[in-house]
């Protein structure tokens, strides 16, 4: 494990995503869910509880600062066990809900009340970053292959309070994953990111992976989200946001078929071409045997046409409209870490899986998924071109 300094340094280096100690968007929508899935939102209240206990018995920002952080990966440590201890748990859901009540009590806690805003940004940051895997992400030394998969909060809830995300489940599911593949030891570790633009424009995709990616640590990096009907490897990541789909907070991305705009990291926008080609092993990934079929999907949209490229020359002088991953976030995130990658020379394998859409949640479904992802791992880092 990074030592907690080294893994706070990372955290309070991205900008504080909390302006106000108003409810967010996401916050809000804690009293529906927990009127519709009672079950699901309130599962790891004992942790929640226990956290709001402490805060209350002790004084001091210190203090303070200590018990969020322990806490924060309490739960993601929790969430883990939960899914990992039987063959029965598939459900990302209740991690999202527990984070939202943690940061819900520092806006509205007694406890809260004497801490500056400042403070409570500081607090909030970490509840929202820690509980999510980034201060844990650590390779045994002594494994052979090195894989770091990364998810996605569950999404569109407005739509349905009650939606489950498939690659949040493979992060839980897999994370900490060794794997024995013949004579060599395959190690999985893992990370979820907030289905939230603004945090894409502070750069938390590159702060989260650059240090894998610029030493050429890992042997791939596959970032993972829900997609379309059966699973695809978006070989063609485009630059520019173009989705009507509000994101958690219900943001838009401002950008349209006919106007796609370009994200930020920081106060500038993304730098790069308007598309980018990923490196997944995917011959070997789309041999998987499983429920669903796997997909190299070349098809991109331009401001021009709807077509499937063969390589980037075809895409030379193009306006990115949609990547393979669409105009959403789920492209964004391949974009920026192939984009990264390229930037850094790195030799890691990089691209995106989508999964196949499910309806809120479905057990059986979930399981099929995540065992079809964990076999295109497999398959990818034993028969593909890795290092």
């Amino acid at each position: 494990m990074r030592t907690l300094i080294l893994a706070l340094t990372l955290l309070l280096a991205t900008p504080t995503l909390f302006a106000c100690t108003e409810l967010t968007v996401e916050e809000k929508r804690l009293a529906e869910a927990e009127e519709q899935l009672p079950e699901v939102v309130n599962r790891y209240d004992e942790t929640v509880e226990a956290f709001k206990r402490e805060l209350r018995n002790n004084k001091g920002f210190d203090k303070t600062l200590a018990i969020t952080t322990q806490y924060a990966e309490a739960l993601w440590q929790i969430a883990i066990k939960d899914l990992q201890a039987s063959d029965s748990t598939f459900d990302d859901r209740p991690l999202y809900w527990a984070r939202l009540k943690m940061t819900q009590a520092l806006r509205t806690e007694e406890f809260a009340k004497p801490l500056k805003k400042s403070q409570l940004n500081e607090l909030e940051t970490i509840i929202d970053q820690v509980s999510r895997g980034y201060s844990t992400l650590n390779f045994n030394q002594g494994s052979d292959i090195k894989i770091l998969i990364t998810g996605f909060d569950p999404f569109l809830l407005d739509r349905n309070i009650k939606q489950s995300n498939p690659s949040g489940v493979a992060v839980l599911r897999l994370d900490n994953t060794i794997i024995e593949s013949g004579d060599k030891t395959i190690e999985i570790q893992a990370a979820m990111f907030p289905v939230r633009y603004q945090d894409f424009d502070q750069g938390i995709v590159e702060k989260v992976v650059k240090p894998f990616l610029k030493d050429n640590s890992i042997d791939m990096l596959a970032t993972i989200s829900m997609g379309r009907e059966h699973f695809d490897l978006e070989h063609f990541p485009g630059r520019r946001r173009s989705s009507s789909a509000p994101d958690n907070n219900n943001i838009y991305s401002g950008g349209s078929a006919a106007k796609p705009i370009i994200g930020k990291i920081g106060e500038k926008h993304l730098e790069g071409p308007e598309f980018v080609e990923f490196s997944l092993p995917y011959e070997a990934m789309v041999k998987t045997k499983g429920k669903y079929q796997i997909s190299d999907n070349r098809e991109v949209t331009t401001l021009k046409k709807t077509f499937k490229p063969n390589s980037l020359e075809e895409l030379k002088d193009a306006i990115a409209v949609e990547g393979g991953g669409g105009g959403y976030l789920s492209n964004e995130i391949s974009y920026r870490t192939v984009l990264l990658g390229n930037k850094l020379g790195t030799t890691v394998p990089t691209g995106h899986i989508h999964t196949p859409r499910i309806k809120e949640f479905d057990k059986d479904v979930i399981k099929a998924i995540v065992e079809q992802i964990k076999g295109m791992l497999i398959h990818g880092v034993n028969e593909g071109e890795v290092h």
